[in-house]
């Protein structure tokens, strides 16, 4: 009796589905240079220069943690202050996000997570619906990292939302050490976007019945 011949079936492999999502984006201004690369469909693969320490360590946190490869490398006036360069990288990171995501066919749009950082808690709930909107609720009474102020955070996350296009809610539940709270923040808005930016298979077309976003 013959038996019956099996056969092997491969699963074929993201990339060869779907183009992966992806941006470059240069910004040069009198105060700052930015040139960036992101990929929304990596592994969370970085490589950061900004000029400030533990900024880099927040955008390392940040990529590692949604899973998108970052490349960037952002030159300017630290002199001055660090504010430059921290919202230009907001509003280079949110231009280079938007462009990425394309028209946003079938993502699930909505992310949050609450995020702990020993001490700390933070809530990040967010919709990728280019209405931007930003609540932002953190009262820490020391707010320096060595020389970096985490109030800069704010000004961050209110750029890059911007020009992301993300209804934005950020909440200290508590937490004292401004390092905590400051990574807390960025890895849970990197976990939220994560979830946010994933393609659902379910989904035809665009999350919403507004026929745009």
């Amino acid at each position: 009796m013959a038996s019956t011949p099996k056969t092997q079936t491969t699963k074929p492999s993201k990339s060869a589905n779907t183009a992966e999502r992806r941006a470059d984006v240069t910004r040069k201004t009198k105060e700052t240079d930015i040139r960036l690369e992101l990929n929304l469909d990596g592994s969370g693969v970085y490589q950061v220069s900004t000029q400030i320490p533990f900024f880099d360590h927040m955008l390392e946190s940040f990529a590692k943690h949604a899973l998108f490869d970052l490349a960037l490398n952002a030159t300017g006036d630290i002199e001055v202050d660090f504010h430059h360069i921290v919202e230009d990288v907001g509003i280079a990171l949110g231009q280079a996000f938007r462009e990425a995501l394309g028209n946003a066919s079938g993502i699930r749009r909505y992310g949050s997570f609450v995020l702990p950082m020993a001490e700390a808690k933070v809530e990040v709930a967010l919709d990728v619906s280019n209405r931007p909107f930003v609540v932002y609720n953190v009262d820490i009474k020391n707010r320096m990292v060595r020389d970096f102020d985490i109030s800069l955070v704010e000004d961050f996350m209110l750029a890059f939302a911007q020009h992301a296009g993300l209804d934005l809610h950020v909440n200290r539940s508590y937490g004292d050490s401004p390092h905590h709270v400051a990574e807390a923040i960025f890895k849970g808005a990197a976990r939220a976007l994560k979830v946010a930016v994933e393609i659902d298979p379910r989904v035809d077309g665009l999350p919403t019945v507004k026929g745009a976003l």
